[in-house]
């Protein structure tokens, strides 16, 4: 009985483990990630497609992405997410040198159909 609580207890733990680790490695970004990500968020707001979007949209939030679980190399596993009160607008780098940004497509946003979350206006 005891070896078999052991055994499901061991299990239990290796799975927790590896899930941990699997979700460190494979979306937290490193340091270097994380400067380039700010970089990106800078050229988004500086794009001409941000600047449309600012005029027909109200902007919320900006939010950093970066997928590593589907590989691809640097720029093409990092996006830039812009939330409006209508829909959330995908930027994506226009070359493997990252000059500018683009928006790359659109998705449902949270902020359509729910209020704020922030607690102030």
């Amino acid at each position: 009985m005891k070896k078999k609580l052991v055994l499901v207890l061991l299990i239990v733990s290796l799975g927790i483990n590896l899930f941990l680790l699997g979700d460190w490695l494979l979306f937290q970004p490193t340091a270097e990630e994380e400067i380039a990500l700010s970089e990106m968020v800078q050229k988004t707001v500086e794009s001409a497609d941000y600047h449309e979007i600012a005029s027909k949209e109200k902007v919320i939030a900006i939010d950093r992405f970066l997928e590593k679980s589907k590989g691809g190399t640097f720029p093409y596993n990092f996006t830039v997410n812009v939330y409006t009160d209508t829909q959330t607008h995908i930027f994506s780098c226009t070359d493997a040198a990252c000059s500018t940004m683009e928006s790359a497509g659109t998705m449902y946003s949270i902020y359509k159909d729910e209020d704020r979350r922030l607690p102030f206006d």
